[in-house]
């Protein structure tokens, strides 16, 4: 087996390629357009004579982005992202470390880059692409991004608040009763609203009818809820709701927009952002139609730091999120999961990622060695030996494997990737305010609007309610109306009644909720809502 040593640079000409470097080059040689990751490493020699690349039509068919911290994921997402803009597909990035902006502003050059384009055998220019900057709820610095809890739904809610199997039943019975009643849950104090009503004196009723929910966990809910606020999770939900079809666009140049979601601020929320990445990917699934096999992805989404998510996940959140990358394929969206060692994903979601990009891995505790051991067992026969190569790998260097034009994998390359062309680092702060306020999507999204909802509806009855038991139940005589306005009275005093008391929140006081909008939402994958 080689042993390539990837840290050497490339000498004079090594002359031609030995068997086995042929095989796997030939494994790479696409008819097709593709994406040119790097160069062959053999025997510890690039060869610029033989390309690694990935076919543009096979990215809808999922890929994994692994490595050990500082050993150039981040470089190998923006290299990829400034491809695939190139090519007319959009991205869609999280920028958790805050280093990814500059793929809008052209690169800086230098003697590392160029060392690295002649090795590679790379035309290397610097050059900017198209691309938008989100934050969420608008805290850092994009085009603020929210959710309703309607439409986040009760599975992926319950991800973030950190609720058990049994809790996270309730809270998708809350959720059916809002629905069912015409009650939207527009932010979280809609939500708070619901379940302090379905806990209250004149809520039980109620909370017995919904059934399998008891009054404790409903309690442990609503507390958790409550904390929830006030970490200062209020912004991250409301409208305007994100339009993530707005992620499919491409430039006026028919570029690829790059969409990179800012994280710096809300690094300290990992659940949160992990989550809320999953139901931008969740909201894209249901309002795709199906296209079937196309000749490039409608968008690539890069799901970093991939391992939040899958962390203490509930059994129907995992069954989303594979039953999710399983069909989300056939809606021409390509997703790639970005993270330390392949352990991190699902057997059953690992499965589904066709290309692989492993940057190096180290073994400093018996722990290591297990994850390197892991990870060597998930690629296919190779030349190589992968134990030794993949601690061996240097900065910019990956094992690489990806599905061919006719969907079979290709030969395990150790590769040298090319250098990104647009600038290794954030812009400038000035520069990426004004590219978020020059943004035509800036005054859509800039401005939360607070509608009438579950709140206002809940408080209104409760008023209501309140004055009406506050009345006299006589009136003195000289104030009682004459027989026609009686009658109209009466009339008014009857609709009052029936749409106050009697309507709304009460059946018993809210008995009749149902003669609301009533209507019941009609939910997908995660409990995500259906547009």
């Amino acid at each position: 087996m080689s042993d390539p040593q990837p840290q050497n640079p490339s000498g004079p000409d090594p002359g031609p390629l030995p068997a086995p470097a042929a095989e796997i080059a030939r494994g790479y040689a696409f008819t097709g357009p593709a994406l040119d990751l790097g160069a062959l490493l053999w025997e510890g020699v690039c060869r610029p004579d033989a390309p690694v690349r990935i076919p543009l039509g096979m990215l809808n068919r999922h890929g994994l982005v692994a490595g050990a911290t500082g050993t150039g994921k981040t470089k190998t997402l923006q290299l990829i992202a400034e491809q695939l803009s190139a090519q007319g597909v959009p991205v869609f990035l999280a920028d958790v470390k805050g280093d990814i902006s500059g793929v809008s502003a052209p690169g800086a050059g230098g003697a590392k880059v160029e060392q690295r384009a002649a090795e590679v055998g790379q035309t290397w220019s610097a050059s900017g692409f198209p691309a938008e900057f989100y934050a969420l709820g608008g805290l850092g610095t994009g085009i603020p991004l929210r959710a309703t809890v309607t439409s986040f739904g009760p599975v992926l809610m319950a991800k973030v608040l950190g609720l058990n199997t049994t809790q996270e039943q309730s809270l998708g019975l809350i959720f059916h009763y809002a629905d069912t009643k015409g009650l939207e849950l527009v932010d979280l104090k809609d939500l708070r609203a619901v379940i302090a009503f379905l806990t209250s004196d004149e809520g039980k009723g109620e909370l017995k009818e919904i059934g399998g929910i008891s009054p404790a966990t409903a309690g442990v809910v609503l507390r958790t809820l409550t904390a929830f606020e006030a970490q200062g999770a209020s912004s991250f939900f409301g409208e305007p709701e994100f339009d993530t079809t707005q992620l499919l666009r491409t430039a006026a140049d028919g570029r690829g927009l790059v969409s990179v979601l800012e994280l710096p601020a809300v690094q300290d929320k990992p659940q949160l952002f992990s989550t809320f990445l999953m139901w931008l990917l969740a909201d894209l699934f249901q309002d795709l139609p199906e296209v079937g096999d196309l000749d490039r992805p409608k968008l690539v989404f890069f799901f970093d730091e991939a391992h939040l998510l899958f962390n203490g996940a509930s059994k129907a959140f995992l069954e989303s999120i594979t039953q999710t990358v399983r069909l989300i394929r056939s809606k021409g969206v390509g997703v790639f999961f970005v993270t330390q060692t392949p352990k991190d994903v699902p057997g059953d979601v690992l499965g589904q990622l066709g290309n692989r990009v492993q940057h190096a891995l180290r073994a400093f505790t018996p722990d290591d060695a297990k994850a390197l051991r892991a990870t060597v067992s998930t690629f296919p026969n190779s030349a190589y030996d992968l134990g030794k190569l993949l601690t061996a790998l240097g900065t910019g260097e990956a094992v690489v494997t990806v599905l061919s034009e006719n969907g079979a994998p290709t030969p395990v390359a150790a590769t040298r990737l090319r250098a990104p062309q647009s600038l290794m680092g954030p812009v400038e702060p000035g520069a990426l305010d004004a590219a978020v306020k020059g943004s035509s999507l800036y005054g859509t999204y800039a401005q939360a609007v607070d509608r009438e909802s579950a709140y206002e509806k809940l408080a209104a009855a409760e008023a209501a309610k309140e004055a009406a038991a506050a009345a006299p139940a006589t009136e003195p005589a000289a104030a009682r109306p004459g027989p026609a306005k009686a009658g109209k009275a009466a009339q008014d005093e009857e609709g009052l009644v029936e749409q106050v008391v009697h309507s709304g929140m009460f059946k018993s006081l809210a008995r009749s909720v149902g003669t609301q909008v009533g209507r019941e939402i009609t939910r997908s994958l995660f409990g995500v809502r259906k547009r």
